[in-house]
């Protein structure tokens, strides 16, 4: 750490710099929760089409994650504090302009700056917390991290359900101005300059190519439902999305100082890490936006009634990552991770079992189970994250774990989406309804995203509850696909965060002792200089 302040902190100067960053990470997801309970009102209130709705989470999703890995880089070259105080000012600002856009194009423009700014307060204040703590305070102060998040989860349906019912959907991106506000107020007070002074610059044609083909990516499948698969545009932009992923990789292979430094993939541990961070948005992540739009739009709950129940979903968060980095003492954190996976895999299908129109006592008992599940290895990730490069590139670290995370969640997210409104189509179009004016696809898009009204005036000859059968059916396949894609990511995270290797406590996830990699079993000798530093 390079810093002009050298003096070490008080203890509760290092407590008021985590509450600062605890603050900003609790935003993040109360901006996610709360425009996705709120997107029915957002549609009655703005209009605008399907792609254009789905825009509202996906744009914050995608622009959060595709620039965490640039936000860690400048974190480490232009200062961590500096970084921290921009994204959380600029979080703050964009949220207050979210709580009156005039239209859904302009509602989609903030939120993708909202995500940017997001990840700036993210990574700086990740990396800054890196560089105060250190051995278990500093996992510990990560575990705070991630139960910062669950809480953001457990009560931001609840709390976003409230303020809807009692003053509409903007007062909801209002709160992310206060909660934002205060953290930039501690973290201007209390945080200190740091630095990595072997930074050299940001990796520019990384950043964009990186960016691009997500976004692109994103685009076509948002788009595939109501175009079809082979529609021209859409296979452009899949087209266009894969040879910017490719040119990325060239990128990364070719600048001395990469965004993404690929020789981490020659590690084991790095790859289950990433993995495991992916794995969690098709298990829990993509029930955080189709739970309420199902609740609300199919099943006829008011925006508080829908809050609570996603309660039963997100509550073990509160109280089980912390458990889970208890029980990393006695077992391997890959195990404790895979466990929670197939837990929630299990919850998944159990799930599936639950058609429309059935009581809420009914739904809770598989939410919780899928809650435990994923949190097990929830407040883990970051730790094992933080523990693969060194403590001088933590925000390296941050940015390539997150962004993993995030953009694996927005692009879960848009997948989800399209697999809805095909299975959907597909279960109408058997069911018998009429395709008036070749207007399906259209309907069973308005249908995923639970706007049933829309999809009956699109389809006038139908019944609504053949239309609700229709969906409940389709979200039926939908959990069982998901559940299966979960038990293969508990599979990979079996097989890449158990590998054996030697450690300086004894346990199978922890990070390495120093020495010489070459001597390693892993077979790791190619990796970089900079990760040999840590990891051995």
């Amino acid at each position: 750490m390079n810093s002009p302040d050298t003096k070490p902190h008080t203890r509760a100067q290092k407590l008021l710099i985590l509450g600062a960053v605890l603050l900003a990470a609790l935003s993040m997801p109360l901006s996610f929760t709360g425009p996705a309970l709120a997107l029915p009102a957002i549609g009655q209130s703005l209009g605008g089409s399907a792609i254009a709705l789905n825009w509202v989470t996906n744009a914050f999703m995608l622009s959060f994650g595709s620039c965490l890995m640039a936000a860690g880089a400048l974190a480490d070259q232009f200062g961590r504090r500096r970084l921290f105080i921009l994204g959380v000012g600029g979080f703050s600002l964009t949220s207050l302009a979210l709580a009156f856009a005039p239209t859904i194009f302009w509602l989609d423009v903030l939120r993708a700056l909202q995500g940017m700014a997001g990840a700036a307060a993210f990574s700086g204040g990740a990396a800054a917390l890196a560089q105060e703590f250190e051995g278990h305070e500093r996992t510990r102060a990560f575990s705070f991290l991630g139960t910062s998040f669950g809480l953001g989860l457990a009560f931001g349906p609840v709390v976003s359900g409230f303020l809807i019912e009692s003053l509409g959907w903007r007062s909801v991106f209002l709160t992310g101005t206060v909660i934002a506000s205060l953290a930039l107020a501690l973290g201007w007070r209390c945080m200190r300059e740091s630095h990595d002074p072997d930074a050299q610059g940001l990796d520019w044609l990384g950043a964009v190519s990186f960016t691009a083909a997500l976004t692109l990516f994103t685009y076509a499948v948002l788009k595939a439902p109501e175009n079809g698969w082979g529609d021209r545009a859409v296979v452009g932009l899949l087209v266009a999305s894969a040879v910017l992923l490719l040119a990325f990789v060239v990128i990364e292979n070719m600048v001395k100082r990469p965004m993404l430094d690929l020789s981490l993939f020659r590690y084991p541990r790095f790859i289950g890490v990433q993995f495991l961070a992916a794995a969690s948005a098709y298990s829990y992540v993509v029930l955080q936006v189709l739970l309420p739009v199902r609740f609300i739009g199919i099943e006829g709950y008011s925006a508080m009634e829908a809050g609570r129940m996603m309660i039963a979903l997100s509550a073990p968060m509160l109280v089980v990552p912390i458990l889970a980095g208890m029980m990393t003492r006695w077992i391997s954190a890959g195990m404790i991770s895979g466990v929670g996976l197939l837990t929630a895999a299990a919850g998944l299908a159990w799930l599936a079992q639950c058609a429309p129109g059935q009581s809420a006592s009914q739904l809770v008992a598989p939410l919780l189970v899928i809650g435990l599940g994923i949190s097990l290895p929830w407040g883990l990730m970051d730790g094992l994250a933080v523990s693969v490069v060194p403590k001088e590139r933590a925000g390296m670290a941050m940015g390539i774990f997150s962004t993993t995370r995030v953009a694996g969640e927005g692009l879960a997210l848009a997948v989800v989406a399209a697999m809805l409104a095909g299975l959907a189509q597909s279960r109408l179009r058997e069911a018998g309804v009429a395709d008036v004016a070749h207007a399906l696809p259209e309907a069973a898009q308005r249908l995923a995203m639970g706007d049933l009204p829309h999809a009956l005036t699109l389809l006038p000859g139908a019944d609504q509850a053949l239309l609700v059968h229709g969906y409940g059916d389709a979200f039926h396949i939908l959990l069982y696909i998901l559940s299966g894609i979960t038990v293969l990511s508990a599979a990979m995270v079996f097989g890449f965060l158990t590998h054996p290797s030697a450690h300086d406590d004894g346990h199978a996830d922890a990070p390495r002792p120093q020495g010489n990699v070459a001597d390693d079993d892993d077979g790791d000798a190619a990796l970089s200089p900079a990760i040999q530093k840590t990891v051995g």
